[in-house]
């Protein structure tokens, strides 16, 4: 009989707050967590978009979870940082940050532990979320990064036209 093991980078997710809920983004996809830094402003920028961040010379957009859910805007503390990611826009692999309150684990979450998402109750649309991963003691919103950090346009109670 043989058995496959799994990579356990593909079960893996960087899990970090954001007001009150906790998310997850694939291992693969978190490239670094820097501190929360000067973060510059960009005019006519959707609200979400927190600013820009020079990281070793490239620009790098900051989404603030907390607006792009429609919530208050994340306040900086000590701990607060950015998740860089990175997500593939238009066919092209891009690089992102996300605000966080504070980063919490790297979860180990095999398929059978993450659920789909219900369509009710999370403050995040279902498209922009792989499922909730099931921990002993709660749950961890699994963002799609993909989609939640390049659906620029789009803000938590709109939908796109069909």
């Amino acid at each position: 009989m043989t058995t496959t093991k799994t990579d356990p980078l593909q079960t893996q997710y960087l899990t970090f707050v954001v007001g009150e809920e906790e998310y997850g983004v694939r291992i693969l996809r978190a490239k670094e967590i820097i501190e929360y830094g000067v973060v510059t402003t960009i005019p006519n920028a959707p609200p979400f978009i927190r600013g820009v961040i020079n990281l070793r010379g490239s620009v790098v957009p900051v989404v603030d979870l907390a607006v792009k859910f429609g919530g208050a805007g994340s306040v900086p503390t000590k701990r607060s940082c950015v998740v860089v990611v990175e997500v593939e826009r238009d066919g092209q692999q891009t690089v992102m940050g996300i605000v966080a309150d504070r980063v919490t684990q790297v979860a180990e979450l095999p398929d059978d532990a993450i659920e789909p998402a219900p369509s009710f109750g999370t403050g995040v649309r279902t498209d922009w979320l792989l499922g909730l991963g099931r921990t002993d003691r709660r749950f961890i919103l699994l963002l799609n990064t993909d989609r939640v950090l390049t659906d620029l346009d789009i803000g938590p109670l709109e939908v796109a036209a069909a």
